[in-house]
């Protein structure tokens, strides 16, 4: 990929490795549009950031999506970035249903949603690309988390599929995959995180030697621990790291 000179639409933008991911884009010379549900969060960056543009989003909702698509044909750079996760017990937990339908809406239908509204707008570029953010959990998931390791997966695989598809047009798909990332969603949980931008740091190296498939932090170890020992991963990963 051409590393400068992009626009850039970034969802859940506002924090974490969103926000790691457009300082990134940013420093590297491109046009960034960071998208997000929370306002406060987005004014922030925005004062820190003046170049960036926001807009306030809920990618759950369709209209979102379709006014994201409407406002920005100039992108030529998509990232599935937003993301949430909750831990229950499907057993235990009375708010499971809307739980559920959150997690699926957010973390698989809007990225899958965000892709087709923006298919056309890409494929008008010269050189564009789809970076979908997943996780180590799409390959080994945690017991408390079933509902998010499924979305993952389910996104982890699309990427691949889609991928087929998109090899003889202009659009390149990168999936990032990263081990327990030091952010406000997984706080309070997990040991040994990476950073937000250790996590764009070693993105960025990937990007612009097009590795569509972006191994981060520990998940290396995790891929082939769990391809030469998938049982002892699964014990492993069962209680989360």
């Amino acid at each position: 990929m051409v590393a400068d000179g992009n626009v850039v639409l970034i969802t859940g933008g506002g924090s974490g490795v969103g926000l790691a991911l457009a300082k990134k884009f940013h420093q590297a010379g491109n046009r960034i549009i960071i998208a997000g549900r929370n306002k406060e969060k987005l004014i922030s960056v925005k004062e820190r950031f003046p170049e960036i543009d926001i807009e306030v989003a809920d990618i759950s909702r369709e209209a979102d999506i379709s006014r994201l698509a409407e406002n920005h044909s100039d992108v030529n750079i998509l990232v599935n970035n937003a993301g949430v996760q909750y831990n229950y017990n499907l057993l235990e937990e009375p708010d499971a249903y809307r739980l559920i339908k959150e997690e699926f809406d957010i973390n698989l239908i809007a990225p899958v949603l965000l892709i087709q509204r923006f298919l056309p707008i890409l494929l008008r570029k010269n050189e564009s690309a789809i970076i979908n953010v997943t996780s180590g959990l799409a390959f080994v998931p945690k017991e408390r988390a079933p509902v998010y390791c499924a979305g993952k997966a389910g996104l982890h695989i699309f990427s691949k599929s889609l991928r087929y598809q998109l090899e003889s047009s202009s659009i390149k798909l990168f999936e990032i995959i990263p081990s327990l990332v030091d952010t406000s969603m997984t706080e309070g949980r997990g040991k040994g995180k990476i950073f937000p931008d250790q996590l764009a740091d070693e993105f960025w190296k990937n990007f612009k030697k097009d590795n569509y498939e972006i191994l981060i932090g520990k998940v290396k170890l995790l891929y082939w621990l769990n391809r030469i020992l998938p049982k002892v991963t699964e014990r492993i990963m069962r209680k989360g790291l």
